[in-house]
């Protein structure tokens, strides 16, 4: 595959991730409104929408990230960059880039392993709905493994780029 291709693989997937983040974020929202009206209304208990909410946002969080990624959208303080010259500044964004690859490697594996100990050791939330752990660890992993993706694209985009 080519470098082109690749790159231009990773970023759609990440578009979709970015889909994929606002639908759970809209599901999280929905299900706290029925929970307000289950619980305020007809004074029921809810044993599964704060589980559902919070897992939904968590996945929504690392799924979310590669597309943050791609948008450029993360929160960066740019004082340093705006004040060097071109080259010195793609080489900034390469360092951070490498940076940001490693990290996101070291937690996907860390996160696989925890969600192996999870899966083999058959663990659950400790509420009523005892949700099986592998549920909010698995988008998890794949945000990570997903970042990484769109580092090592970034990087691509940035070894590719002439100051």
């Amino acid at each position: 595959m080519s470098s082109r291709r690749f790159v231009c693989a990773v970023d759609n997937i990440s578009r979709a991730c970015g889909v994929i983040a606002t639908i759970l974020l809209i599901i999280a929202m929905a299900v706290v409104c029925q929970m307000i009206v289950m619980r305020y209304v007809f004074r029921a208990a809810t044993v599964w929408q704060t589980e559902a909410v919070v897992f939904c946002a968590t996945a929504a969080i690392f799924l979310g990230a590669p597309y943050v990624l791609l948008k450029k959208g993360h929160v960066g303080v740019d004082v340093i960059p705006t004040m060097v010259t071109a080259r010195t500044r793609l080489q900034l964004e390469r360092i951070g880039a490498i940076f940001g690859l490693i990290f996101s490697l070291i937690m996907m594996v860390a996160t696989a392993i925890h969600l192996l100990e999870a899966i083999e050791g058959d663990w659950t939330t400790p509420s009523v709905a005892a949700v099986p752990l592998w549920m909010p660890l698995t988008p998890m992993l794949m945000g990570f493994l997903l970042l990484g993706l769109q580092y090592l694209a970034e990087l691509t985009k940035l070894f590719g780029a002439q100051p």
